[in-house]
């Protein structure tokens, strides 16, 4: 897809915080439009404005591929957390699949656990996700990453997988099937052939791909590399490395 096409214009980075995976922030053009949002581990909070008002959104992980809506002249901030990383005394649980926006204290701030926090900026995102994390606002459960490394654990099958499930909002075999399938599209849009993606992202064979596309990016690889491929959501483009 073109850029004049595009709905959409993005810029992300990554930060030396360690409970931060991206952040990011997007403006729209002068007309709305739909695009995939695509399914995501990782859950995040996002700030919109849009005509003037602000809008504070924790938006949590997305366990398959769905439409969405983009209203013209709008913008954007959001932070991506890590995996494992949580509010205590909000389960990452009950984001999974929705989302809850946050009450607004004023034009420069929002209210979270009964204090006022001022809007942060692009520039300025660590300064206030360090506040979070010295106020013990935002935690992280080490568990998380540890399974996911396949690192031995002196704790329980069902002790990982209940504190794995409290700080992610899911089971491991959820993420892992997410997390191969965004390997999968970083393949694809890097070139790899179908076949080779396959193999590389360890799928049985290319229906179970396509399978997976289907329920998770919300196309099939052969409408991804096509020149009609849908435009998708700000994950996609965060794939994982590869």
């Amino acid at each position: 897809m073109s850029d004049d096409q595009q709905l959409m214009n993005f810029e992300g980075r990554s930060s030396a915080l360690p409970l931060v995976e991206t952040i990011w922030q997007s403006q729209s053009g002068d007309h709305a439009g739909e695009f995939l949002s695509v399914a995501a581990s990782n859950w995040e909070m996002v700030f919109t404005r849009l005509a003037g008002v602000m809008r504070v959104t924790l938006r949590g992980p997305e366990t398959q591929a769905k439409p969405a809506y983009c209203p013209a002249e709008g913008e954007w901030l959001g932070v991506i957390f890590k995996l494992g990383t949580f509010m205590p005394y909000l389960p990452t649980i009950k984001l999974v699949d929705g989302e809850i926006n946050l009450p607004v204290a004023g034009d420069h701030s929002f209210w979270l656990y009964g204090s006022a926090w001022e809007f942060p900026t692009y520039e300025n995102m660590e300064t206030f996700i360090a506040r979070l994390m010295r106020e013990e606002l935002l935690v992280h459960e080490p568990v998380v990453a540890a399974a996911l490394q396949h690192q031995a654990i002196d704790l329980s099958l069902r002790t990982v997988q209940r504190r794995f499930l409290h700080a992610t909002g899911l089971t491991y075999g959820a993420v892992s099937q997410i997390e191969r399938a965004r390997q999968a599209v970083a393949l694809l849009q890097s070139g790899v052939s179908i076949l080779d993606t396959v193999d590389l992202a360890g799928y049985a064979d290319q229906p179970h791909l396509t399978r997976s596309f289907k329920r998770l990016v919300g196309q099939t690889p052969a409408q991804l590399r096509s020149h009609q491929a849908k435009e998708m959501s700000f994950v996609a483009m965060t794939a994982l490395a590869v």
